[in-house]
């Protein structure tokens, strides 16, 4: 739905920019080619026909009094904004809440392995990464230093919001992606 509307936005602006003009295009012939002669027939003036006097003049011209303010040209006035960029723009009522995180509940003697094996996982990861900075690395290490990185920010926020079991795969994860870095060294 919410590509629909975005594909409708693009639609719409494409199309006040189509139907917008551009006042300063001016249209003219081009210059004559030497391969074509010029034309030898005048061309037609248009004929301007004056307006006629009325037979009959008022006595006293009405009052007209003049605008307290000059009235700015039709082509000066800013134009509306088309509904749907309106209701973008608009700030939500509600902020849209968090998703929620399900996580698996643990027993007492799982969560504790959990936490074991997490903390274990994250110490040899970091551990890894210190003995790979300050050296050089290719393209594919800085690569895994990269992703190394992400799984243990990761891991660290599972850990903050209680879900162990996340945690514990991200931790696995990173520090199966260490010790493949420091064997490629």
């Amino acid at each position: 739905m919410k590509l629909r509307r975005n594909i409708l936005v693009a639609l719409l602006c494409l199309a006040a920019a189509g139907l917008c003009g551009c006042r300063r295009n001016i249209v003219r012939a081009a210059p004559p080619s030497v391969a074509t002669p010029p034309d030898t027939e005048p061309v037609p003036q248009p004929t301007v026909v004056s307006p006629q006097p009325a037979a009959a003049a008022p006595a006293e011209p009405p009052d007209i009094k003049p605008p307290a303010e000059p009235v700015p040209a039709v082509a000066e006035q800013p134009r509306p904004r088309p509904p749907v960029e309106a209701e973008a723009a608009a700030p939500k009522a509600e902020p849209e809440p968090e998703p929620v995180q399900i996580a698996p509940q643990l027993s007492a003697k799982d969560q504790a392995a959990a936490v074991r094996t997490t903390t274990d996982d994250i110490r040899v990861a970091e551990r890894n990464l210190q003995v790979v900075y300050g050296r050089q690395l290719s393209a594919s290490q800085n690569d895994l230093v990269g992703k190394i990185a992400g799984f243990l920010a990761q891991a660290h926020e599972a850990i903050r919001t209680g879900d162990w079991v996340r945690a514990q795969n991200l931790a696995q994860k990173a520090q199966v992606l260490s010790v493949e870095l420091v064997k490629s060294l």
